[in-house]
């Protein structure tokens, strides 16, 4: 029982290393090659990041774990507004946010939020609630495509693409999709030994793996003064997780989660606003609303784990 328990952590840590160095490696030379065609650094970054969260979804929709593929998302989510939160109070004075993430950013990350709620008031995402959520991304995409957004990374020094950035990114992506299967296996297992729900272990432990290129995008704009881009990048990948992720493991198998799910929706949905409203009422962030949020994901999995 120990060992097998230690050797899924194991498989847990080298799981997540692999979504790390894929999504590092993936987004590096995919911003590369989007700047050479005018694609926003801003959106490739958002997308890039949320590769991990796509992989192990789409993984965990594949093998028949719900809770794991759900949970994945919402704990993303969670664990992004923390990331958000902890940006502003490492910058120190309140974070300036540019409109446009204002008034469409925001608002579309909370409504994307409520409408999985929604969704998930049966405890089920069927097929028909998938296709929903993926006709509404591409929508956003399109949006965002079209209008870009003044919380670009064009400050930012990136590399002209390499000869080989094509392949690079290809790789990247395949070492992300090794992890993803690893980490799903390791995780499941691990759940099962501990006889912990496959919800909870996928909201913790998982969702946190997954978002470790957010934290290490997001560590490395606030360590070069450039705060707004963590927001932006936060924001977005919100909803590429709700929208595109949930969609396509969905799409994929219809899923069935635990009845836990309600509440961490419910509390992931009442977080959104809140950062949205304190977006709204200034357009800028503070250091009390960063702490505000950070506790706020603390204590909710301070209760699940209860």
């Amino acid at each position: 029982m120990v060992s097998a328990v230690a050797l899924d952590v194991v498989l847990v840590a080298a799981g997540i290393v692999g979504l790390w160095v894929g999504a590092t490696l993936f987004v590096g030379h995919a911003a590369r090659l989007a700047r050479r065609v005018g694609v926003s650094d801003l959106v490739v970054v958002s997308l890039g990041t949320s590769a991990p969260e796509l992989a192990v979804s789409v993984d965990a929709a594949l093998v028949g774990s719900s809770d794991i593929a759900a949970a994945n998302v919402v704990g993303s989510n969670l664990f992004n507004l923390a990331i958000l939160g902890g940006v502003v109070v490492v910058a120190g004075a309140g974070v300036f946010v540019p409109r446009a993430l204002v008034h469409r950013d925001a608002p579309v990350m909370v409504g994307t939020t409520a409408l999985v709620g929604a969704f998930l008031l049966d405890l089920r995402v069927s097929r028909l609630e998938a296709a929903v959520l993926l006709v509404a991304f591409l929508a956003y995409l399109i949006v965002v495509l079209r209008s870009g957004t003044s919380a670009d990374v064009a400050d930012v020094p990136t590399e002209p693409p390499r000869w080989y950035s094509p392949l690079a990114a290809l790789v990247g992506l395949g070492v992300v999709v090794g992890g993803a299967t690893l980490l799903v296996g390791a995780a499941s297992d691990l759940a099962r030994l501990l006889g912990a729900s496959e919800w909870l272990v996928g909201l913790t432990v998982v969702a946190v793996g997954t978002s470790a290129p957010e934290i290490a995008a997001s560590a490395v704009a606030a360590r070069r003064g450039l705060a707004t881009v963590a927001v932006g990048n936060v924001l977005g990948s919100n909803v590429f997780n709700l929208l595109a992720i949930l969609g396509a493991a969905a799409a994929i198998r219809p899923l069935a989660v635990d009845a836990v799910a309600l509440g961490d929706v419910g509390w992931l949905a009442a977080l959104s606003a809140l950062a949205a409203v304190a977006l709204w009422s200034g357009r800028r962030l503070t250091r009390t609303e960063g702490v505000v949020v950070v506790l706020a994901v603390a204590a909710r999995w301070v209760l699940d784990a209860l």
